[in-house]
């Protein structure tokens, strides 16, 4: 029985929201599976993986295939690096001690990296809104100098003689 890592999609029409399972290949996209790995949710930025490493490691330990678009999610958690680095240990090419150092590093790395992208979400989304928020102040101080009555200078001067002459 071939087993085949894909997404399993749900949620509403235009709203997809995907779980990642271990499915026999010959099964439906949202057919039967043999065990949910994960979830992934493209509507967020960045996009929401709540992913068992641990789980798909030993799928892929015991010969289950990654579709491209589960692989592309596989190799963003980490599991495909988890997995490469246990063929190291068991080769004997590296200690399981350094394998976990390796693999701690890169989720470190990772984890400020989105962090990054997160920060500069949120300073875009202020930036936009400050903006928004001078540009309507614009607005309404042209509104209000329109609305206010023109007194011109000619007008003003005719009305300081005429009060004079009285």
């Amino acid at each position: 029985m071939p087993v085949r890592i894909r997404l399993q999609r749900h949620g509403k029409k235009g709203k997809p929201f995907y779980w990642v399972v271990a499915a026999d290949s010959r099964s439906k996209r949202d057919g039967r599976f043999l065990e949910k790995i994960g979830t992934y949710n493209p509507n967020t930025n960045p996009a929401t993986i709540d992913l068992d490493v641990d789980v798909a490691v030993q799928w892929l330990q015991n010969g289950a295939q990654p579709s491209d678009t589960a692989r592309a999610i596989l190799s963003y958690k980490g599991a495909l690096l988890k997995n490469h680095l246990i063929g190291g240990v068991k080769k004997g090419a590296i200690t399981e001690e350094q394998a976990d150092a390796k693999f701690n590093a890169w989720l470190e790395e990772k984890s400020s990296k989105i962090g990054g992208k997160v920060d500069g979400l949120a300073k875009a989304q202020e930036d936009a809104k400050a903006k928004a928020l001078e540009a309507e102040k614009a607005v309404n101080e042209a509104r209000i100098a329109a609305k206010a009555p023109v007194v011109d200078s000619e007008d003003a001067a005719t009305e300081e003689a005429g009060d004079s002459e009285e």
